[in-house]
C-alpha cells in the first residue's frame, strides 16, 4: 500500500511537469493567497476570491482582479483545482476575462509528523487568446501550535511557450492567525515580490461556519494590505469566499 502511494504521487508529479513544460499560457495576475499544504480526501471546493488596489497613483489605482475556481481532492495527498474564470482590470483600462489556470496541491507529509507540515504547489496558466503561458511551483509550509497557525509559501514563476521572456521570478508570502473560534480567526498576512521590489503586510480576518442540514462549510477571508515601500500599492483590499463539501 505504501509503495503504491509513493509511486502514484511521483507519477502525478512527473505527468504534471510534462504537461506544463510543453504548453503556452497567460500573463500572471497576483491573487494574494497563502496556501495550506493540507489536502482532505474527497472534499470539493467552490471558491471566489479577488483583490483591489487603492492607490492615488495612475499606474496602480483601480487595478483589481477576481477568480472563480472549482477543486476536488481525489486522494489524501492530491487536490487539482481548475480556475474557470479569471477577471482582471488594469489601471485606466476596462476589465476583461484574461485566462484559465490548472493548479495542483500535493500534500507531502502527514500532519503533525514533523516539525512542520509540507506540501507542493504546481500550476499552469493559459491566457485567453493565446500568448506565453506561465508555470508556478514551490513549497507550502504550515505549523500549528495551540490556537496559532503559521503558513509560508515560497513560489517561483516562469513564462513558457513562444515569445516567453527568459528568467524566473520569485515571490513569498506568510499568514499567521489566532483561532478565537472556528468562525473568527484574526491574523496578519505579508507578501514580497523581490523582482518588483514590492512588499506588503496587513491585518486579515478569516473563519468558517458549518452549513446546517448539509455536509458543507462556508469559509471567508477579508483583509487589507499596506504597502511597506514606495513600489508597492498603498492599500490592497482582499476578499475570499469558499464553499466546501463532501
Amino acid at each position: 500500500m505504501i509503495t503504491h502511494f509513493r509511486f502514484s504521487r511521483g507519477a502525478c508529479l512527473m505527468l504534471f511537469a510534462t504537461i506544463t513544460l510543453a504548453g503556452a499560457g497567460r500573463a500572471h495576475a497576483d491573487d494574494f493567497i497563502v496556501y495550506s499544504p493540507h489536502v482532505i480526501a474527497t472534499q470539493t471546493e467552490i471558491e471566489l476570491r479577488g483583490y483591489s488596489f487603492d492607490d492615488g497613483r495612475s499606474d496602480m489605482g483601480g487595478q483589481r482582479a477576481a477568480e472563480l475556481s472549482v477543486a476536488h481532492a481525489f486522494t489524501g495527498w492530491w487536490k487539482p483545482e481548475l480556475y474557470l474564470a479569471e477577471y482582471e482590470k488594469e489601471p485606466g483600462a476596462g476589465g476583461s476575462l484574461v485566462g484559465y489556470e490548472f493548479e495542483n496541491t500535493f500534500q507531502l507529509t502527514e500532519p503533525g509528523r514533523y516539525w512542520a507540515d509540507f506540501g507542493l504547489l504546481a500550476s499552469y496558466g493559459r491566457p485567453k487568446g493565446g500568448g506565453p503561458g506561465e508555470i508556478e511551483f514551490g513549497p507550502l509550509i504550515e505549523k500549528t501550535v495551540g490556537r496559532f497557525d503559521h503558513r509560508v509559501n515560497l513560489i517561483w514563476e516562469k513564462h513558457v511557450g513562444a515569445g516567453a521572456a527568459s528568467g524566473t521570478e520569485f515571490r513569498y508570502s506568510y499568514a499567521g492567525t489566532y483561532a478565537v473560534s472556528s468562525a473568527f480567526r484574526p491574523g496578519i498576512e505579508a507578501y514580497g515580490r523581490p523582482d518588483d521590489n514590492a512588499y506588503q503586510a496587513g491585518p486579515i480576518v478569516a473563519g468558517e461556519w458549518h452549513v446546517p442540514h448539509s455536509s458543507g462549510n462556508l469559509e471567508y477571508r477579508f483583509g487589507v494590505l499596506l504597502g511597506i515601500n514606495a513600489a508597492a500599492p498603498r492599500r490592497t483590499w482582499l476578499a475570499q469566499l469558499e464553499y466546501e463539501f463532501f
